[in-house]
């Protein structure tokens, strides 16, 4: 059994350890509210311009945008990748990792080569030691992610697609269900996939001013950049939910441990104290 001032010097040091959960623990539960309310805020903007593209994708009309195009034969695969730039949050970012390395395998199997654009510093850190071409990374957007932080990343992927060097472009993220639930998403962003709610019984097109390929290059990119701006929040929210969940249960075995040793501290305390009688009872004895 371990002496009594190696066992206070472990009790003092998970103390320690579920002081600092518990000081996590608080923060996120501060901020998540604030990145609900910023998910949820845009929210209907991006489902909005998903219903738009969607119609659009399934109108006839003469110019066909590339971006609408679906190819035949895919060489190139393209993933925009959304993690944390702070640890410490459970097994979210490992998890949509583990998934993603499942995705690019089959993908490398077929004979694809894989471009990564990653959003996050935990993203960069990890794919950084694989065997893929990474084209672009943002990291430390802070709690209040903007648009123009992602645009350059994005760009680079839209324009491989256009070039053709990139033949399909994925999102990945985990999505905010609820504070227990975080789902790992992966979303097709190109091609563009029109909407299964439409009527396809009948047929439409639209009147473009000044001309298509103008009015389509900008409502597409705004559209590419609203999907991928949602993803960032959907995963801030995840974050700090499972940061949350993982620093309360981090708390919780700490207070159990802490319970634990204090129980073998006061045995080996008692045992000590048992000993010194003895040995004076003993002594005692002697004389």
């Amino acid at each position: 059994m371990a002496g009594a001032r190696e066992i206070r010097t472990k009790i003092k040091s998970v103390q320690n350890t579920r002081k600092v959960t518990r000081a996590l623990e608080m923060v996120s539960a501060s901020k998540i509210r604030r990145a609900q309310e910023l998910m949820k805020a845009s929210r209907p903007y991006a489902q909005l311009m998903r219903q738009v593209i969607g119609h659009v994708a399934k109108a006839n009309t003469e110019y066909q945008h590339p971006f609408l195009v679906e190819r035949d034969e895919v060489s190139h695969v393209g993933y925009v990748i959304v993690s944390t730039d702070r640890g410490l949050c459970g097994g979210l970012n490992a998890n949509l990792f583990r998934k993603l390395l499942g995705e690019i395998r089959e993908w490398q199997a077929k004979g694809a080569q894989i471009d990564v654009v990653c959003v996050g510093a935990k993203a960069t850190a990890f794919f950084k030691r694989l065997k893929v071409n990474m084209v672009g990374s943002v990291t430390h957007l802070g709690e209040k992610p903007r648009v123009d932080q992602l645009i350059g990343a994005i760009k680079v992927m839209m324009d491989s697609y256009m070039d053709g060097r990139v033949d399909r472009l994925f999102v990945a993220y985990n999505d905010f269900v609820n504070t227990m639930t975080q789902k790992i998403t992966v979303d097709q962003l190109l091609p563009l996939l029109p909407t299964d709610d439409l009527d396809s019984k009948h047929q439409w097109d639209y009147l473009y001013e000044p001309s298509a390929p103008e009015i389509m290059d900008h409502v597409l990119s705004r559209y590419i950049e609203s999907l991928v701006y949602q993803a960032v929040l959907e995963n801030l929210a995840s974050e700090h939910a499972a940061r949350m969940v993982a620093m309360k249960s981090a708390s919780d075995n700490a207070t159990k441990a802490i319970d634990s040793l204090t129980l073998v501290y006061n045995k080996a305390r008692q045992a000590a104290i048992t000993q010194e009688i003895s040995e004076i009872v003993g002594g005692a004895a002697a004389v």
